[in-house]
């Protein structure tokens, strides 16, 4: 039972809306009390998870909604709409001759020997994508004038055909927003109740199929987004919060509601960067400057490399890949995100055996509805859950702290049909499963990996989300990590990365020219122009000016190349301006990149980009007391579970992890409960709890 709070008012929440559960993590700013809640998400109105958790958690505490002095939240509604093409009727308007910018792409195959190749199909069918008369040079004079009444019969038909989203993306407007704007204006007076995305404002930068693709998606999810925003801020007053609500972004920061209805591209991975960012924040707390987040949830897995407590973060990604491990098979989004990869392997993972008799996990997934068979929502196929049930990883008694009983009748009959399709027992069934999604995980990590340059030997895993902490003894071995991280309350962990990330802002401008000293007078009125944009919107986010930082880089290369590089520049912005120190710090970044580095060829610079950030959040971990005693009390009885290594079912102990202390130490086999997730310490492992409560998992 969790302690009452400090005092009113002093509750921070972080709020995680999954695709199969909706976490929430309340930090108590007054006593340094953490509180957890966990519930089934509601896919057809997300905010209804938000508000019945919500109840339930401030119930459990005596207090109402007024207790709560900030609220971050990060959603996967963005990410779900572009995957299953759920987003709003969109329109293109573009420069005559580029309707099919999308489709074309970047010339390029992702697989140059498939003759079957599958493209990502765009989110705007080509009778919406219209031609528009005007044209720019490369340096934003005009060529062709926008031809207005043109444009105003354009959009009288958008209107007939009850367009919800335009996106506007006019040849070098990164250069010269004028056109965009004037037609965004026209637009907008003609169809009041659509939404307008200008690429100019979306994403200024080079290159005109992923500046039209982020452009795109940004206009596709606005208006879902608008009134996800808005059903989300009524429904936190109705309970009493009298506060704005905040959003994390992509990158790792937190944005304002404005933010987010403006720009909602920005948000599409804001609840993996949680995760990850918590992983961060571990790392720095416990002195582990190598870690590799694993997060498992109800969906899907994601897997991050975090070093020195800093989870690295790319100027684009993708969205919807053909083919996951295939890049440019999927959807090119222009905006800053946590750097990680993302595969469909979660606890609600479907399994199943295809025309060739052999098992597939993923990445369909059941969901919280009907979710697992086990869940007893009418869900009738096998999944990676019910097959952890079936195993005696998870107890059909105590899932949930006992709020949901599992239904092990269902999840055999599920499993069974898979079983008989291969022709072998339940019990190796769902050996199967479990083995099959965790050699995804792990070729996925690897791909990651291996990308990176790194040795995951030298690394700690960070095990997570509701069935990361179930599966991480076995993707460690795959990965020849020795040393496995449990935090406390691993299974809301990813809220907990809300209350720990700083408000931020990130902004690109393009600023195209070769390296001098007058190129660099134009970088410092850019970047200056760019820190009054960011330090406005932190301050509207509550952050004083004199406790907003600015960090400066810019996307270079040498001339005649065909691809940049992102070049940090530091906090200075004399230094940041000045051409020398400029070129020390290219070639710097370039032999770490490369191997080596041409000092006496002419620079370029594509873009100037710009970080605000406020201060970092004070928040502590709660600490255990000391008491190696605690193991015989924590221990729950026992019961049989799968091990390969020991020949199938054996008796393991179990042990309730509220009630173990610092100095506890157990040897594998075991099981380790708490309420949101499941531990397993398997053969030949030891486990130890740390002052923080964490549970520390070594192989012998």
């Amino acid at each position: 039972m969790n302690p009452s709070p400090g005092s009113a008012a002093s509750l921070e929440l972080g709020i995680d809306i999954g695709g199969t559960f909706t976490d929430f993590a309340a930090w108590d700013a007054t006593s340094g009390r953490l509180y957890v809640e966990k519930v089934l998400t509601t896919p057809d109105a997300p905010s209804r998870a938000v508000t019945e958790g919500l109840a339930v958690l401030l119930d459990r505490l005596g207090l109402g909604g007024d207790a709560l002095s900030l609220v971050i939240h990060g959603t996967t509604l963005i990410t779900n709409a572009l995957i299953e093409r759920r987003g709003a009727k969109t329109a293109l308007l573009t420069t005559g001759g580029h309707r099919d910018v999308l489709e074309i792409g970047t010339e390029m195959r992702y697989d140059t020997y498939d003759l079957r190749l599958e493209r990502p199909a765009p989110l705007v069918p080509r009778s919406l994508r219209v031609d528009v008369p005007e044209r720019l040079d490369r340096d934003g004079a005009v060529l062709v004038p926008l031809d207005r009444d043109r444009l105003v019969a354009i959009a009288d038909r958008l209107a007939r055909e009850d367009v919800e989203a335009v996106a506007i993306c006019f040849l070098h407007a990164f250069r010269n927003p004028a056109h965009e704007r004037e037609a965004g204006e026209m637009v907008a007076a003609r169809l009041p109740g659509a939404s307008v995305s200008l690429s100019s404002d979306v994403c200024p930068e080079i290159r005109e199929y992923v500046r039209m693709s982020t452009t795109v998606a940004n206009a596709y999810v606005q208006p879902a987004t608008s009134r996800y925003v808005r059903e989300m801020s009524r429904d936190l007053a109705a309970m009493g919060y009298g506060q704005p609500v905040f959003y994390m972004l992509s990158h790792g920061g937190i944005g304002t509601k404005e933010t987010v209805v403006r720009w909602p591209i920005r948000v599409i991975e804001s609840g993996p960067a949680a995760g990850a960012l918590a992983s961060g924040f571990l790392g720095r707390v416990l002195d582990r400057p190598r870690l590799l987040s694993f997060d498992m949830g109800g969906t899907t897995a994601k897997i991050c490399m975090v070093d020195d407590g800093v989870p690295a973060v790319a100027p684009e990604f993708e969205v919807g890949r053909v083919q996951r491990f295939k890049p440019a098979s999927g959807l090119p989004i222009r905006v800053p995100a946590i750097e990680m990869i993302e595969i469909g392997a979660g606890g609600g993972s479907v399994a199943a055996v295809d025309r060739m008799g052999l098992l597939k996990v993923g990445p369909r997934s059941a969901g919280a509805r009907p979710g697992p068979a086990c869940y007893g929502f009418g869900g009738t196929e096998a999944t990676v859950t019910d097959a952890d049930l079936l195993l005696g990883y998870l107890d059909a008694e105590r899932f949930l702290g006992g709020a949901m009983r599992l239904d092990r009748a269902a999840a055999r009959q599920a499993v069974g049909a898979v079983a008989a399709r291969l022709r072998t027992s339940e019990a190796e069934a769902a050996r199967g499963i479990f083995d099959v999604v965790n050699e995804s995980m792990v070729a996925a990590a690897k791909v990651h990996i291996a990308e990176r340059g790194r040795d995951p030997r030298r690394y700690t895993l960070v095990a997570f989300g509701g069935a990361g902490p179930t599966h991480a003894h076995a993707v460690a071995r795959a990965l020849k990590i020795d040393e496995i991280l449990c935090p406390a309350r691993a299974g809301v962990l990813s809220a907990l990365g809300f209350l720990v990330a700083p408000a931020a802002f990130e902004a690109a401008r393009a600023l195209v020219g070769v390296l001098s000293p007058g190129h660099a007078a134009r970088m410092r009125q850019v970047f200056t122009e760019l820190a009054e944009e960011g330090e406005g919107i932190l301050r509207s986010a509550g952050v004083e000016a004199a406790n907003v930082t600015f960090e400066w880089s810019a996307d270079m290369r040498y001339v005649g190349q065909g691809r940049e590089i992102t070049v940090p520049l530091g906090a200075d912005l004399d230094a940041a301006t000045d051409p020398a120190r400029v070129r020390e710090r290219f070639l710097a970044r370039y032999r770490a990149t490369y191997g080596y580095a041409q000092e006496d060829l002419a620079l370029q610079v594509i873009a100037c980009r710009l970080v605000a950030r406020g201060p970092v959040p004070d928040v502590r971990l709660p600490e255990s007391p000391e008491d190696p005693a605690s193991t015989e009390r924590a221990r729950r009885g026992a019961r049989p579970a799968y091990f390969p290594e020991m020949g199938g079912f054996a008796e393991c102990p179990v042990y309730a992890r509220e009630d173990l202390c610092a100095g506890a130490r157990i040897a594998g086999p075991a099981i380790v409960e708490e309420r949101e997730s499941t531990a397993i310490v398997a053969p030949g492992m030891r486990a130890e709890i740390d002052r923080f409560h964490n549970l520390w998992m070594r192989f012998e």
